[in-house]
Parts: structure tokens; sequence; C-alpha cells
């Protein structure tokens, strides 16, 4: 079970890493870890994203994205 919703504002507890939460992985010894994107830079490049573990993570603005309801993927049907 995730305790973080996908696309929510994040920000990490030790290393002050700030992004949007864009995908979830849960592995076999329980420990679940978010992909958190970036936003672009000042520059127009995209940052790398990168894992961190659930406990770091502190949400800090909830999603405004509605999830597609489809099983074909992509990207999110509106903006809240």
């Amino acid at each position: 079970m995730f305790a973080i919703e996908l696309g929510v504002q994040v920000e990490s507890n030790i290393t002050g890493f700030k992004g949007i939460v864009v995908s979830r992985s849960e592995h076999l010894n329980g420990c679940n870890r978010y992909w958190v994107q970036p936003k672009v830079g000042k520059d127009g490049k995209v940052p790398d994203g990168l894992w961190h573990d659930e406990a770091e993570l502190i949400v800090k603005k909830k999603s405004i994205f509605a999830r597609a309801n489809n099983d074909r993927g992509g990207f999110p049907n509106a903006i809240k």
C-alpha cells in the first residue's frame, strides 16, 4: 500500500530535493520508493529525477492532475 499519491508535489527531508511524484515502486522487502521529477529549469532543460524512499518524502502540495481512466497510460486527462 502506498502512502503518497501520484502527481503530488514532495520534498525530501534529507536532501531538500523537490518535485512531482510520477511513478512508484513496491519492493518485496516492504520498501516503497517514488520517482520524483523536478520542474524544468530556467534554461529550459528537464533535470533528471531520482528515486526516494517513502519515509523521507514530505507532501508539500496535493495533485492538480486528474488521472487517466484507461489502461493505456499516457498523459493525465486534465488539470483539476
